[in-house]
């Protein structure tokens, strides 16, 4: 992956902006300023003038005809916000994403655009069929999009995005390594969450605290680095870590759990961070069932909160504000397709909240 040129959208930027300049550009000329072939160049002008943004010549690109007459394109093809249309492709439709999608909805209705949602999986080819969809009709202006940024083909996953003829921002996302600014971002502060809920049961009074993970969530590195950043500051030891999914439909779910509750009990654990909902309610039930008491013997914290609550009893869960990063992230794209380039890049942290149930509260004194 090539970082030292601009990507697609960037390039189409300055290539604008030096056609409002100058009223023409040479395609030789671009490629020098821009580092780039001229074949790049000349499928820039090609996509740009689809749009109608610029009109193709010989060797370059010219203003269209009727914008040559003292008004500048940027003021008469300015667009309005009834005029937008944003695609919003996210990788489920029943667990997490249903409240993103909520508050992106209510944004675009309070703001007047349209948005057009695809559901996808956690699979980079799905993501692309899908992304795809929505580009090849036409109708889109801006993309909000949760990728699949995990595994191999992360580097083509980010320069295929990258290359994309529209604005986007990634949604409970970010990109693994260094992109320039224009590539922008909008996602829960989960590493925060994480430290809330160490916080919340050092305050409880306990000092041997685990965490287990689900695997292959895209939360979980940034809960480990809240973890650590929380045991560092509160000097709890950090070395009891599960990467291992525990919930119902996990073959073999009760075993493991089993092995996790034999390492707590050898090693003095008193309290469990427990990602996801589902695992946390999983291991809710085998420590019932083994007539071990919440939280009296062991505390539980749930991250997620979409269904902590229906537990029994009710489990302590960091909420990440799935609805305000939905808004949010409409709200970022609008004003970057109203405001174009003079909008500076914008890569926002929204912060989770801790809600408290019975089963971290601690109802006898710290054995």
């Amino acid at each position: 992956m090539t970082q030292d040129r601009p990507f697609a959208h960037q390039r189409r930027e300055r290539l604008m902006g030096e056609l409002r300049r100058h009223g023409t550009v040479r395609v030789r000329d671009l490629a020098r300023l821009l580092e780039v072939s001229e074949l790049t160049v000349r499928r820039d002008i090609a996509a740009l003038a689809a749009r109608g943004l610029l009109t193709k010549v010989h060797g370059g690109a010219t203003l269209p005809t009727d914008l040559h007459a003292g008004q500048t394109p940027a003021r008469r093809n300015r667009p309005t916000a009834a005029s937008l249309t944003i695609g919003m492709v996210v990788p489920s439709l029943d667990y997490y994403w249903p409240r993103v999608v909520r508050g992106a909805r209510a944004a675009s209705a309070a703001l007047g655009v349209q948005l057009q949602l695809r559901g996808s999986s956690y699979d980079q080819a799905e993501d692309r069929r899908q992304i795809s969809r929505l580009i090849e009709a036409g109708q889109v202006q801006g993309l909000l999009l949760a990728p699949n940024l995990d595994g191999g083909g992360v580097d083509e996953m980010v320069d295929w995005i990258s290359d994309l003829p529209v604005p986007t921002i990634m949604v409970e996302r970010q990109f693994p390594h260094w992109t320039p600014n224009q590539l922008e971002w909008v996602r829960s502060d989960h590493a925060l969450g994480l430290e809330m809920a160490v916080r919340h049961l050092h305050a409880q009074g306990h000092r041997r605290v685990g965490l287990v993970l689900s695997e292959g969530s895209p939360t979980s590195a940034h809960l480990v680095q809240g973890w650590f950043k929380a045991c560092e500051e509160l000097d709890l030891p950090s070395d009891f870590v599960v990467r291992q999914g525990v919930s119902l439909h996990v073959p073999g779910h009760r075993q493991i759990i089993e092995g996790i509750l034999d390492r707590c009990r050898r090693s003095r654990i008193t309290a469990l961070i427990v990602h996801s909902d589902p695992d946390a309610i999983s291991v809710a039930q085998y420590l019932t069932e083994q007539g071990i008491a919440i939280p009296d013997d062991i505390a539980l914290v749930g991250y997620d909160d979409e269904v902590a609550h229906l537990a029994q009893p009710a489990i302590t869960a960091v909420r990440p504000p799935k609805a305000r990063v939905g808004r949010v992230a409409v709200e970022m794209m609008v004003s970057r397709l109203l405001e174009g380039r003079r909008r500076p890049g914008q890569r926002v942290l929204v912060l989770p909240e801790l809600n408290l149930r019975d089963s971290s509260v601690r109802r006898t004194e710290p054995r």
